[in-house]
């Protein structure tokens, strides 16, 4: 009985060793499926998002892990040059009528993050060409709140 129990601290063990050494800090899997999730840690500071670059392959998915370090809202819209140019004249619309700024309830490609929140937003980027993560919280796209991610 004692060398059953032996074996048996042993074999979980080895177990509990081969589950660490495949595990990799930057990939995840997303909902069940085997496809790679690459997270990407990206900080909101004042008009910034710290990284304000990133580099992808097309077809991949990232797992954007937005937390917001500064004092007001900040909120996250990932799309091309003219996707952004219609989100930041919605927000600005949603802004003016109720004087808060625009919300994302329907969009599963933005999200808004309050001071000291951490949100997540996961994206397939399905081609090749350049897009952007951009902030419309009142001025703060124009004063250069976005990510340029480069799509290969």
């Amino acid at each position: 009985m004692k060398l059953s129990r032996t074996l048996l601290a042993v074999l979980v063990g080895i177990a509990l060793v081969a589950a660490a050494c495949g595990a990799d800090g930057d990939d995840d899997t997303a909902g069940g499926d085997d496809a790679e999730v690459r997270t990407v840690e990206v900080d909101m500071v004042d008009i910034a998002f710290e990284p304000d670059r990133l580099e992808v392959n097309a077809g991949e998915t990232v797992r954007f892990v937005f937390t917001n370090r500064g004092e007001v809202a900040h909120d996250a819209f990932i799309g091309g040059a003219d996707a952004q140019a219609d989100h930041e004249a919605e927000m600005r619309e949603a802004d003016s009528d109720d004087g808060h700024g625009g919300g994302h309830d329907d969009d599963s490609d933005a999200v808004t993050v309050d001071p000291g929140d951490t949100e997540e937003l996961t994206h397939t980027f399905a081609e090749a060409g350049t897009l952007e993560v951009g902030c419309h919280q009142p001025g703060h796209y124009d004063a250069g709140m976005k990510i340029t991610v480069e799509v290969a």
